[in-house]
């Protein structure tokens, strides 16, 4: 597999496409423009609190925003508004378990608390934007080369908040080739062109959610107006990606392909339910993301393997 990453700056990029809205309830009306910009920022680092032979304990955290752009400035459209001028923000932290049990079995445990939405530093609510997810693998080492496990996931990946199976199958078949899934979410083809180069095609499914407060209400005939929307955003990617040693422990990336939207709605964040209040298409479009990542040093990796216990 690819080296581990401790500290990762990411950008991405998709250039215009399609937009249309559809209002779900009466009062609101439809809407279609063009975006001309939809980029993302993502920071975020891995730090090992525990290193034990029977017992790993790694924590992270991550800061992401998100940008939009349209045709027409302002839009008109309140939700487009509101987004544009404030931007999407993630700011996380997580902590995950890793138990082998014994020289076969193992498993894995993630807990992740997100702050997500259109916030200020001046107006932050916690109570409000705080999204929490988590995640169970069990699995079975069958080799050096084979790993497989199954689980459940608890988390925002189709755009609301739910439970999911999950099955995570890791397998290199020989010096070049392998694969890396965690199904559905990612599905990742590998090939090891060298130590320090490496090849990856394949498809992710990302899910974000997103509290945005609007400035202006929108006004539903014979209900309370809306302050508040839940913003469920959920997208494929089917795309190919280069990771390349610079020096050591500084590696770069570099990824494209094609983003399929498959949802951007909006509901009503004062009922859990499934009840759009718009519902949003975003075109399919071509991307392309560039990275930096530090990976730990190959001196201390193998002061780390000579270390390690003899069978």
């Amino acid at each position: 597999m690819g080296p581990s990453k401790g500290l990762v700056f990411h950008y991405e990029r998709v250039p215009r496409f399609n937009v249309m809205s559809d209002g779900k309830v009466v009062g609101l009306q439809d809407y279609s423009s063009e975006a001309t910009k939809n980029a993302r920022l993502v920071i975020k680092g891995y730090i090992p609190m525990l290193n034990r032979p029977h017992l790993k304990l790694i924590l992270g955290v991550n800061y992401e925003r998100e940008e939009f752009k349209f045709r027409q400035k302002p839009t008109g459209y309140e939700l487009y508004d509101n987004i544009e001028n404030k931007g999407l923000k993630t700011l996380g932290t997580q902590l995950a378990v890793i138990r082998p049990v014994n020289e076969v079995n193992w498993y894995i445990f993630r807990v992740k608390g997100e702050l997500s939405g259109d916030y200020t530093s001046s107006a932050l609510s916690v109570r409000d934007y705080l999204r929490v997810s988590s995640e169970f693998l069990y699995g079975w080492k069958r080799s050096p080369m084979f790993s497989w496990g199954v689980g459940l996931q608890l988390g925002y990946t189709f755009g609301r908040q739910s439970i999911y199976p999950a099955v995570l199958y890791n397998r290199t078949f020989n010096n070049h080739w392998g694969v890396e899934a965690l199904f559905p979410a990612r599905v990742t083809a590998r090939y090891n062109a060298s130590p320090r180069s490496l090849f990856f095609a394949g498809y992710s499914v990302d899910g974000l959610n997103y509290i945005v407060k609007l400035r202006e209400p929108l006004r539903r005939e014979g209900s309370i107006d809306l302050r508040t929307l839940e913003l469920r955003e959920t997208e494929v990617k089917f795309r190919g990606r280069w990771e390349r040693e610079i020096y050591d422990f500084l590696w770069f990336g570099l990824e494209g392909g094609y983003r399929y939207n498959y949802a951007f709605d909006a509901f009503d964040r004062t009922n859990d339910n499934r009840v759009k209040i718009i519902d949003s298409k975003l075109a399919g479009a071509p991307y392309a993301s560039v990275e930096l990542f530090i990976v730990p040093p190959r001196k201390f990796l193998k002061k780390t393997v000579d270390k390690a216990p003899k069978p």
